[in-house]
């Protein structure tokens, strides 16, 4: 340990994952950007890496600025810690050659700020390690959620031949214009599309209405009122979600068939809230503890109802939970799919992902399955980012009594 505390030996070894990872990612990057054949070289990857970990040592910025040139030179001579194929542009070329050479500099030399080429204490040391692993993480785990979602929307952006003749290119032409999305046109004019939506739409927005409307009541009286088997209701509001949803789907469609309530959308209404009326429970009844009682006391002795202290003052102190527990439940009516999928057969009554799912044929050219998909994520994506820093305060609120 006290020999991998030295800069000499702390700076390559890092130099050299940081740019593999870098060359990886890069590569994988431009493989998918350009259709042309990028790929890492772990021979460039461990003589440059630690190369430049070891100009980022000393803290001057001009050492790791000469020793990214020089990565940008070899690179492009075919030497560095990306090699390309055959038939790579220069600019392609020149632009990973770039890319790959100025990240990995840049964070190296963030990495390891202020490590010394000698003995370095463990402080130093670990903190170095830890920026390391945290720029790993950062890298990773936005290739694994970018990745997926580029090639899903580049390849609804395709046409049939495109995609018989080169299914691995992933690159762009925008000199086709609007003609890039015909395939989101054809599925709103050819296959009912703009019904889906309202359906997932309308489903969702009455399972939060129902959900909250027994949720609420539900999550105060465990929270607040003192009867017999509360403690053990309180801890089995979750048992629900312990019993996989496939081993009650037979059950629930023999029911549904015999009360008439398959293929409907009335059937999807009713089953929806019974799966997220537990989750929703749960959530605000942490919520409902962490507010001062003396509140709602204070409300009572005043000569307000038990009702009307929840509506005047529980209510409006738990609007961040009401509005995250909202949109989780929201989240999950939008996105199911098996029960959909068990209880509907009529199209003009399928949501988003029973719509989705029936694109799935070889009849159906891929590209619209893709297009489908990028429908159904897109607008629960950019709810979700508008909305998270309330539905995490709202998740958080509570969590802190006192």
């Amino acid at each position: 340990m006290d020999m991998l505390r030295r800069g000499y030996v702390t700076a390559p070894l890092l130099g050299i994952l940081w740019m593999f990872a870098i060359a990886t990612t890069v590569a994988i990057a431009m493989s998918f950007a350009t259709g042309s054949a990028f790929r890492p070289s772990l021979s460039g990857s461990v003589v440059w890496g630690g190369i430049i970990g070891l100009a980022c040592l000393h803290g001057a910025l001009w050492r790791p600025v000469l020793a990214a040139a020089l990565v940008v030179v070899v690179t492009a001579l075919g030497f560095g810690p990306v090699v390309t194929g055959d038939g790579v542009s220069v600019v392609s070329m020149l632009l990973g050659a770039i890319a790959t050479a100025g990240f990995a500099a840049y964070g190296l030399w963030r990495i390891l700020d202020e490590v010394a080429l000698g003995e370095n204490n463990r402080h130093l040391f670990e903190a170095a390690v830890l920026r390391f692993l945290t720029g790993f993480g950062y890298i990773f785990f936005t290739a694994i959620v970018l990745i997926p979602f580029y090639v899903m929307v580049l390849t609804s952006l395709k046409n049939q031949s495109e995609l018989i003749q080169n299914p691995l290119d992933f690159s762009i032409d925008l000199g086709k214009g609007f003609e890039l999305f015909r395939s989101y046109d054809e599925l709103f004019t050819q296959f009912n599309f703009g019904t889906y939506l309202f359906n997932s739409f309308f489903i969702s927005v009455l399972t939060v209405f129902i959900t909250l409307l027994f949720a609420i009541p539900g999550a105060y009286a465990v929270a607040r009122l003192r009867f017999r088997g509360r403690a053990t209701f309180s801890r089995s509001i979750l048992m629900i979600y312990m019993v996989p949803m496939i081993v009650l789907a037979l059950p629930i469609y023999i029911a549904f068939s015999m009360a008439g309530l398959r293929n409907s959308l009335g059937g999807i209404i009713l089953i929806y809230p019974v799966t997220t009326i537990p989750v929703a429970l749960y959530m605000l009844q942490g919520y409902f503890r962490g507010l001062p009682a003396e509140i709602e006391e204070a409300g009572l002795m005043d000569g307000l109802s038990r009702l009307a202290v929840i509506w005047k003052i529980t209510l409006p102190l738990s609007l961040p939970a009401m509005a995250s527990v909202s949109l989780y439940v929201f989240m999950i009516a939008w996105n199911e799919f098996l029960l959909a999928f068990m209880l509907l057969d009529d199209p003009s009554k399928f949501t988003l992902t029973r719509g989705i799912a029936s694109l799935n044929s070889s009849e159906i050219p891929r590209q619209h399955l893709m297009a489908g998909s990028v429908i159904a994520t897109v607008p629960i994506m950019v709810l979700f980012l508008g909305l998270e820093r309330f539905m995490t305060k709202g998740l958080t609120a509570g969590s802190v009594k006192g």
